[in-house]
């Protein structure tokens, strides 16, 4: 396989709302490229890009493509991520490895909230940007609404290279405004026309292209003083300018284009490689670690030295085990030793592929600045750092958004459990943005997602993939119990069935604690009467109790507890006999204690725009929150709550549904708090029929 030099590739993501046609769009390119011989559709699920099964079945991407073409002798890496929020980490995962975006964006509908979002997420990386704007051949296209929209909603920086050619079914071309050329298509295999600017767009050209120059010009020095001095700029200073802006941040271009129809498509082509730079723009490399000191950022493409990163990882049974690698700097040959410096081993290349949607095509060399995949790698997982072994880096992480979505699973066959462990320990391999726990006190296994779709791929792929099905529940919720008032109790155990007896004999003062004080035992004992060996055994009793709970069955907590009177036998008594008196003590004592059940209070921030913002809030207050305060975030508003857990479930789904997917929150534990009356009574005649029925 050609290798190319650094300079010669363009790493270029594709982001953007669902359904804006950034997979059909990645089709047209590739096609046009000589890559496909076809252009494939999604709805018939024969694309290069969606290939998993679960693709195919949605119609929609969940994992990122990755394919390449030629265009103009310049390697082009097309990573097309899915739009929908839930797999928004396939977007978090690229963004390190790439020199720059192609936000698409739906004609038919403008800038919709995905769009939004992954403009800001753009931003965190200072990317250099292209807008495209897709499906011009739609019903209700229209240039001045979409560039109002992306100029308002993106930045003002957004300037059009191109201007449509109609609109709307009557789409049939873009006017080059650099080149003053119309580019007029006739039919959808790409072919078009060269042909003057139309009459009637002259106007709008000369307008736009007098934008375009003072972009230019403001964006080399060089360039600027020219313009300044009445001197015209050449085509290629003004494309030089332009590229320039774009590298800077100063310009984002936009184009416009019918992927499905094939239209405009090859213009665009030849603006990602004009406009967008090459893995040399980003001159270093963050680093976490690295053998030289205080070394904070690494030169990219310098030298001979391998400095390469494990980006995501998949797995299907047509394609096996693949870690998809971003090489920064010299050259990674298969059979090298190269050194893993997140575990401190080594790490032999076997077989590396450049991938090409859903095929890979072998290669013995990965160069600096290019994209592949190694297969089968021994030890290496996403976020890892490979490196000559001599100078040992480690790059900065990935940081992926956290799970806010919480659901209980349960096999359901018997004898499943250890089947879903390892299924989900290998899909988390692949897909760092869920997470699951096994909680022991509540006996639950819990899995952490990003929304409702992504729970439904997940088991969707555990059951395809490791052949077990699960159930789903609502997870339990770890409410406590304490008391509310000082009490004391006696408890004594006697027990004389022939032979040795038992005999334990206690007084236990109970007082409560502040909230979270946790749990305090008081030896205060005079002359004997327990012996001190039996201590400790009376404060196993008495743990053993609060685990038991003495209202609706939960543990108990902040509750002081005091041994100050008792009695024994010198030789009935035993260890055991306290245990039982410590436990049945602080039972007696705790039923006259006013016990109380107390449930975990969440802190909540929902960030929402200004037209939900009373939604919001009359949702959180239904919930049983307690509004904390509000702050201003740009547009935004971020809403600062207390929420009792049990009203969080699904909170998510909701939050998004309410808010047309434009609010985000972010859930973390405050502390306990008593319960309502109706709650408890409901909690305890739960705890009463659950006992029953196990009796």
């Amino acid at each position: 396989m050609k290798n190319y030099a650094i300079e010669d590739i363009r790493n270029v993501v594709f982001v953007g709302h669902q359904a804006s046609g950034k997979t059909t769009l990645a089709e047209a390119i590739l096609f046009n490229a000589g890559v496909t011989n076809r252009m494939g559709r999604v709805e018939d699920g024969n694309t290069m890009m969606d290939s998993s099964p679960d693709e195919v079945e949605r119609s929609i991407s969940i994992t990122t493509g990755l394919a390449y073409c030629e265009i103009d002798k310049t390697k082009v890496n097309i990573l097309d991520t899915p739009g929908y929020e839930d797999f928004v980490g396939e977007v978090f995962s690229c963004l390190p490895v790439v020199e720059g975006g192609l936000v698409v964006i739906g004609a038919d509908n403008s800038v919709e909230i995905g769009t939004e979002k992954t403009w800001g997420y753009l931003d965190r990386y200072n990317l250099p940007r292209i807008v495209c704007v897709n499906k011009m051949d739609k019903e209700h296209a229209s240039f001045d609404k979409v560039l109002a929209d992306a100029q308002s909603k993106l930045s003002s920086k957004v300037m059009p290279l191109q201007i449509p050619i109609g609109e709307g079914e009557s789409f049939k071309g873009v006017v080059d405004l650099l080149k003053k050329k119309a580019y007029i298509y006739s039919g959808t295999d790409g072919k078009f026309s060269e042909e003057d600017v139309p009459s009637e767009l002259e106007g709008s050209v000369a307008e736009w292209r007098q934008k375009l120059l003072d972009f230019a010009a403001e964006s080399d020095d060089s360039l600027l003083e020219k313009f300044l001095e009445g001197g015209e700029l050449t085509d290629e200073e003004l494309i030089k300018g332009l590229a320039s802006g774009s590298a800077a941040g100063n310009v984002y271009p936009m184009v416009f284009a019918a992927a499905a129809s094939n239209i405009g498509v090859a213009q665009l082509m030849k603006v990602i490689v004009s406009m967008l730079p090459s893995p040399l723009w980003r001159e270093e490399v963050e680093v976490e670690a690295s053998s030289g000191e205080g070394a904070e950022k690494i030169k990219v493409g310098d030298g001979e030295d391998v400095l390469a990163f494990v980006y995501k990882a998949l797995s299907e049974k047509h394609i096996g085990d693949l870690s998809f690698i971003k090489v920064y700097s010299g050259k990674i040959n298969v059979g090298d030793d190269l050194y893993n410096s997140n575990l401190e081993t080594s790490e032999r290349i076997g077989q590396l592929y450049f991938i090409q949607g859903k095929n890979r095509l072998e290669t013995d060399t990965i160069s600096a600045g290019d994209i592949g995949a190694a297969v089968k790698l021994k030890s290496s997982k996403v976020n890892h750092t490979l490196c000559t072994r001599s100078k040992p880096i480690v790059l900065k992480e990935i940081e992926y958004p956290v799970p806010m979505l919480n659901i209980a699973i349960q096999p359901k066959a018997k004898g499943d459990e250890e089947k879903i462990g390892t299924g989900l320990a290998r899909l988390n391999d692949e897909d760092p943005t869920f997470n699951v726990r096994i909680d022991a006190e509540l006996h639950q296994t819990l899995l952490s997602a990003q929304g409702e779709l992504h729970v439904d791929v997940l088991l969707s792929k555990l059951k395809r993939k490791y052949g077990v099905e699960v159930e789903t529940a609502q997870p339990k919720i770890p409410y406590r119990e304490t008391i509310t008032a000082k009490a004391e109790a006696q408890g004594k155990y006697k027990k004389q069935s022939g032979g040795r007896g038992q005999y334990g004999d206690v007084w236990l003062r109970l007082e409560p604690m502040p909230r979270g004080g946790g749990f305090e035992f008081v030896d205060a004992i005079v002359g004997g009467v327990v012996p001190s060996k039996y201590i400790p055994s009376v404060e196993k009793g008495v743990r053993s109790a609060m685990e038991e709970g003495v209202v609706a069955g939960y543990p108990v907590m902040d509750v002081k507890v005091t041994i100050y009177d008792g009695s024994f036998h010198p030789v009935d008594s035993s260890d055991n006999a306290f245990k039982i008196a410590g436990s049945m003590g602080f039972k007696n004592a705790a039923q006259k204690a006013k016990p109380v059940i107390l449930e975990p209070i969440m802190n909540v921030e929902v960030t929402v725009p200004d037209e939900f913002m009373g939604d919001v809030m009359g949702d959180l207050s239904a919930r049983r929150g307690k509004i904390q305060g509000m702050e201003q975030e740009g547009s935004l508003h971020k809403i600062k709550a207390q929420v009792p857990l049990a009203e969080l479930y699904r909170y998510s789904t909701s939050l998004r549904s309410m808010t047309q997917g434009r609010a985000v929150h972010t859930e973390e534990f405050s502390h306990y708090e008593e319960v309502p009356h109706e709650v408890a009574q409901k909690l305890v005649a739960e705890a009463q029929a659950a006992k029953e029925e196990g009796s």
